[in-house]
């Protein structure tokens, strides 16, 4: 059982930089941090490779511990008005597209005080039907309700109208499903015998309901999942009819002097704010990630980019398991300083027998270095991979990775703890695939002492390697690729990549090609990497945005016409999709994937050109290259790259050793193949294999490549003198 946990912002700091920390316990009342420098965190005990420097710290001692509490699920929030708290008879409305509505109660447009049951609650009621809630401020409230449940993954438009002239409250759901379906349209009336009490102070809150958060701040609760569109606030009752009209009318303020709100979801997105489109400008801002740039109610399939037909990508697809920012209250914070090297480090959290650590990564300060060397950690993939439950949620999850699931403290904490969200591998609660994950919560598998297999972990085997040599080097991270491109990497004489650099933004991709071709020196000692284009936000820092555009490798579906991501508009899924094939980069690109049975290399003709000679100095001609290591048993493994000229491998490109020892559940990846046959597997097919290369560049640069994630795990064997070191000095 945890007892600590934490995370800290920005994983990214420099000399002078603040780094803030937030950590809660849960049963002691004391704790300790320390400052470590994480070298090798592999922390099998069968290995002994484990490493790790305290470091004197400012913030080093003992702390007092609490609980800090944290509620998940996604809504929008409008501040209060006296335009909503001042409405006598009105209707409320929006198109709602609802993913559970067997789930219980959700809330749908509410400006609801429970304390004093004032105000209004448009919701989904405990039968899945649409209701409406109305208060009078002294706890008497009266609720009317289609008595109907809603039609799962269908669009309605759900209306309620008070009268206060009739003292009568009309609520409705017109369905507009597909005709060969039965429909799901219903209304009801009922008398309201008391005045509403409509001054709730609380703010208007949709896809949620108004509650306090536990730290005592404004927050929601009954959280909806399913989309909502085209939401509208009319200070008079609207009959059935204009109801309608109003609902189906892209601008009703335009016509009607009545409207309060016509809040316009197409508006801003990409962004947290929500653009109210009348004229009394009712803006607010969305929580915790809500998706945005999906389909419509009135989406006609004829346009799949959301910029070129905003129109049709008018609304939010909401869950209660939506995650941005935990917001946690800091516990210290710790400036760092001048004098502390480029390098990986933690803030390790110990309390009674249990400890965390909450890794960052300090680089020289901008404009500097303190090498010549670079390690670029994959921040963004590390991201995309944070928290992922994938394999004990699948139910062949087993079969998949070819081992039992095991499940390390950490993962069992998200188990008891699923308020802290989920990874871009993963499906929300409706079913729907999770599009963004976040730094800004605490994660497992992104420090030291967890699962060697990806994220940080893999990559220290790199790090012990170059402080075992004594190679000097900085560390800089994909978010700082991100923001500053070819000006980050500019300074440095090489680059070496982790493990495992999967998760590729525009700028990053840019920013690595363009340092490249000017003469730029790069080893990527991984696999799988530089395969998905992903987006990053300025408005939402901290988070990654992934959309599996139509092929590769499909942990989770993605919904057709959403293809295109919110962040920036791009089309979303493979680099290789979009003409621009990782093996154009770096000479390899993914080919298969393999847990139980790890390969080794065998030395090709490439490897005794005069080229290459450097490469291989100290290795014999017919020797045999990492068939030992840490994944598998071998160098050559988990998911393997090769070359190929169609998608770009350059002429030039020299082969210099490929794998053999695949076994029959080392498979060929979906996007290499056209269709299913017997002989996809590394016992039958030749292109089960990972190809060692080398390559020039015509500014005076070079590319080697290894094409394996298992790689790096083969560097500690025997003391990291071995063949695979060798071949990496």
């Amino acid at each position: 059982m945890k007892k600590i946990m934490g995370y800290c912002t920005p994983w990214t700091v420099m000399p002078g930089d603040t780094l803030d920390v937030m950590v809660s316990t849960y049963g002691p009342d004391r704790y300790r941090a320390d400052l470590v420098r994480v070298i090798c965190g592999n922390d099998d005990p069968d290995l002994d490779i484990y490493r790790e420097e305290e470091i004197a710290a400012p913030f080093a001692g003992e702390y007092p511990g609490r609980e800090q509490v944290t509620v998940a699920g996604s809504y929008v929030t409008i501040p209060s008005s006296p335009l909503v708290t001042g409405l006598a008879s009105f209707t409320v409305q929006a198109w709602v597209f609802p993913t559970t509505p067997e789930k219980g109660a959700q809330g749908l447009i509410s400006n609801w005080d429970d304390a004093t049951a004032s105000g209004f609650s448009l919701t989904i009621d405990d039968s899945g039907a649409a209701a409406m809630r109305l208060g009078d401020g002294s706890r008497g409230t009266v609720e009317v309700t289609t008595g109907r449940p809603l039609a799962k993954r269908r669009w309605h438009l759900v209306s309620a109208a008070y009268d206060a002239v009739a003292a009568a409250l009309t609520v409705s759901q017109d369905f507009i499903g597909p005709q060969f379906e039965a429909s799901t349209s219903a209304s009801a009336t009922g008398a309201v015998d008391f005045t509403p009490a409509m001054g709730s102070a609380q703010p208007l809150i949709m896809a949620a309901m108004p509650a306090t958060h536990p730290s005592g701040r404004p927050g929601a609760s009954h959280f909806f999942n399913g989309k909502l569109d085209r939401p509208r606030l009319v200070a008079r009752a609207l009959n059935m009819a204009d109801s309608v009209a109003l609902g189906w009318n892209a601008m009703p303020h335009k016509r009607d002097a009545s409207v309060v709100a016509a809040w316009d979801f197409s508006r801003k997105i990409g962004d947290v704010t929500v653009i109210d489109a009348g004229p009394n400008s009712l803006h607010g801002r969305v929580v915790n990630l809500p998706s945005r740039a999906v389909k419509g109610f009135n989406w006609s399939g004829n346009e799949q980019n959301w910029r070129h037909a905003p129109e049709e990508y008018g609304a939010i697809h909401f869950h209660d398991d939506d995650l941005y920012d935990a917001e946690w209250d800091t516990d210290f914070t710790y400036e760092i300083p001048a004098d502390l090297r480029s390098g990986v480090y933690a803030v390790r959290l110990r309390a009674d027998d249990d400890e965390w650590y909450l890794t960052f990564y300090v680089r020289p300060p901008r404009g500097t270095t303190t090498a010549k060397l670079a390690f670029l950690a994959s921040t963004v993939t590390y991201m995309a991979y944070s928290n992922i439950q994938w394999t004990w949620q699948e139910p062949f999850g087993e079969v998949t990775e070819c081992y039992w699931t095991t499940m390390q403290p950490g993962e069992v904490f998200l188990q008891e703890h699923p308020e802290y969200g989920l990874s871009t591998y993963d499906d929300h609660s409706d079913g729907s695939g999770v599009r963004y994950a976040s730094r800004l919560r605490p994660v497992s598998q992104v420090g030291p002492k967890t699962d060697p297999v990806w994220n940080i972990n893999a990559d220290t085997h790199i790090l012990g390697w170059l402080e075992e040599k004594g190679i000097a080097y900085d560390v800089i991270t994909d978010e700082d690729l991100h923001k500053e491109g070819v000006a980050l990497l500019e300074r440095y004489s090489a680059v070496i990549t982790g493990a495992h650099p999967e998760y590729y933004t525009t700028p990053m991709w840019d920013g690595l090609q363009t340092y490249l071709a000017r003469g730029g020196r790069m080893a990527y000692l991984g696999g799988n990497g530089f395969i998905w284009r992903c987006a990053m936000s300025d408005a939402m820092p901290g988070v990654v945005e992934l959309r599996r555009a139509e092929d590769g490798i499909r942990y989770r579906s993605e919904e057709p016409g959403e293809y295109y991501l919110e962040f920036n508009g791009e089309y979303g899924g493979l680099w290789r999709r979009l003409g621009t094939s990782p093996q154009a980069l770096c000479g390899v690109g993914t080919v298969a994937v393999g847990f139980d049975v790890s390969g080794y290399y065998v030395r090709k003709d490439g490897s005794f050109d005069a080229r290459a000679r450097f490469i291989f100095e100290g290795i014999g001609d017919d020797e045999v290259i990492g068939d030992f290591g840490i994944f598998a048993g071998g160098a050559s493994g988990s998911e393997i790259d090769a070359v190929d000229p169609m998608l770009g491998t350059p002429p030039h490109t020299l082969i210099l050793a490929s794998s053999e020892g695949h076994s029959s559940n080392t498979l060929i990846v979906p996007d290499e193949i056209g269709f299913n046959h017997a002989a996809m597997d590394g016992v039958q097919n030749p292109n089960v294999r990972a190809d060692m290369t080398f390559f020039e560049t015509p500014g005076g640069g070079a590319v080697f490549s290894v094409g394996s994630i298992a790689w790096p795990g083969s560097l500690p064997h025997n003391g990291y003198d071995n063949n695979v070191s060798r071949i990496c000095c």
